[in-house]
């Protein structure tokens, strides 16, 4: 015994709010048995207050909730747990505190127009994120450079083809699936066709 962890994956699903990040996250974890953690819920109260008031947050707001991901994603690597997380990661220097984490990381950023994602958030319950602030996203987002570890996916196609893209295409190994199986977590997320994604 070396006392040396298992290897493990880590898996980020980023882009603007309302890209459906949580819902392909969901489906990676259900298909591989990653652990899944949605990004949104590390937020402490004043940040969610402030993006309720359509207020958006800054790097000063961002960077210890980032800390706590790039934390909890190197717990789970220490316990040999491989994860997939739901998160915006909408710059390199946010998605570079993310890898201070676990050892490495992997993106798959859900990139699509800003007319589809404004309808999606237009059409979405039960999310503190007005789709005022879409544009304030769209307005700092840093698209993936050429050295980062990672895939782009349109947003456009059907939520189940983005996570079987994902599992192909990163190697992921299949779980075994519950008796509910794909359709399962397609019913559990309230996705019934492509723009009712959330995240």
């Amino acid at each position: 015994m070396t006392g040396e962890p298992r290897p493990t994956r880590h898996i980020v699903v980023m882009g603007v709010s309302g890209a459906g990040k949580t819902t392909v996250a969901r489906g990676i974890s259900e298909l591989t048995g990653l652990r899944f953690a949605e990004a949104d819920e590390f937020h402490p109260a004043a940040n969610v207050a402030r993006m309720r008031a359509g207020i958006p947050l800054d790097d000063a707001d961002r960077w210890p909730w980032l800390r706590d991901l790039a934390s909890w994603m190197a717990a789970r690597h220490v316990e040999g747990v491989s994860t997939v997380l739901a998160c915006s990661a909408l710059k390199r220097s946010y998605r570079d505190v993310l890898r201070q984490g676990p050892p490495d990381v992997e993106f798959v950023h859900l990139n699509g127009s800003a007319k589809l994602i404004r309808d999606r958030m237009a059409r979405r319950t039960g999310h503190y994120m007005p789709a005022g602030l879409l544009d304030s996203q769209r307005a700092i987002l840093e698209h993936l450079d050429l050295e980062e570890s990672g895939m782009v996916l349109e947003v456009a196609l059907p939520p189940d083809e983005l996570v079987a893209a994902v599992v192909a295409r990163l190697g992921l190994p299949p779980a075994t699936l519950p008796a509910t199986g794909r359709s399962g977590w397609r019913a559990r997320s309230g996705l019934s066709q492509p723009g009712g994604a959330s995240g």
